[in-house]
């Protein structure tokens, strides 16, 4: 921290935390293209078998060496499990259920557990600053879901299984954030321990795959194959690396206010590509949310 200036407020944080909101906003409407044909579990598998590749390839050339001793390997495949294996196969069917704004909604949720689990395992307090910006946040998501409730076109019974896959999805998505911040994590380079996290995770993936939904299935078209690439390298590779840096530079619990802002980009986008329109309790709740960051953001981390 430079004089007063939390270090969250800084272009260094923000100008990251930005590019992260702006491309996941952006990965839901994706996500409903990749499982129109193919299964889940084998959509997961592809993209995360992308990730991996890119993200050592990028290890290699930077000079970060691809390989792990014991404990690394143990890391990367408990990472990749809760990560890659575990949240994106809840999200993937969460949005065979329910709308992918809902969906996106309730990952709005990952700064409670993370902010829970980071004081548990971390020791990291939450002070009062990140409390109200927490609770201004969540009023603003509340709002969202009520908004995206009563335009969802499926029944209560639909509605309730698509939200506990994404409510188990989110626990998975944090207990992978607060490992990201650990010590073990930050004696590896980042991109090294992320990558083979993502190739474990996606050997993890096709075997459950092969499994449950038979041999592989594979759409040849044009659409699906840029799907693909675009999660794989963009929305995985490119924004895990820089996101997990994020949270062992500020935290998990102010990193997982991208989620918080994610809903919000994830409906500007449908405004312009699915014809989306704002109501009064959407544009109430995305003010709200917007406020709750900023609140949080300029919130100083508290002394152990």
């Amino acid at each position: 921290m430079i004089g007063n200036t939390p270090r969250s407020t800084r272009l260094t944080v923000l100008i990251p935390f930005a590019i992260v909101t702006l491309i996941w906003g952006s990965t839901w409407l994706v996500i409903k293209d990749q499982i129109s044909v193919v299964p889940a579990s084998w959509s997961v598998s592809y993209r995360f078998a992308v990730a991996g590749v890119v993200t050592l390839i990028w290890a290699a050339a930077r000079g970060d060496g691809i390989r792990l001793d014991a404990r690394g390997w143990g890391f990367a495949l408990a990472l990749g499990f809760a990560q890659f294996v575990m949240n994106f196969n809840f999200v993937y069917r969460a949005e065979a259920h329910i709308t992918s704004g809902v969906v996106a909604i309730v990952y709005a949720l990952l700064l409670v557990p993370n902010a829970i689990l980071a004081r548990a395992f971390l020791g990291q307090k939450m002070g009062r600053q990140l409390l109200l910006g927490s609770a201004v946040a969540m009023a603003g998501v509340a709002l969202l879901f009520v908004h995206e409730a009563r335009l969802s076109p499926v029944g209560p019974h639909e509605a309730l299984i698509g939200i506990g896959l994404a409510l188990a999805g989110v626990l998975s998505a944090s207990v992978a954030n607060v490992m990201q911040a650990t010590r073990t994590a930050r004696a590896y380079p980042m991109a090294t321990i992320l990558g083979w996290a993502m190739l474990s995770g996606a050997a993890i993936d096709a075997s459950w795959a092969y499994a449950t939904a038979g041999a592989p299935v594979f759409e040849m078209r044009a659409g699906y194959i840029a799907g693909i690439l675009y999660l794989g390298v963009i929305g995985s590779s490119i924004t895990f690396t820089i996101y997990f840096q994020l949270i062992r530079t500020i935290g998990p619990a102010k990193a997982a206010y991208t989620s918080v802002l994610i809903p919000v980009i994830a409906m500007l986008l449908s405004t312009l590509f699915e014809g989306y329109r704002w109501s009064l309790l959407a544009g109430a709740g995305s003010l709200l949310a917007l406020a709750g960051l900023v609140i949080a953001l300029r919130a100083r981390r508290p002394n152990r």
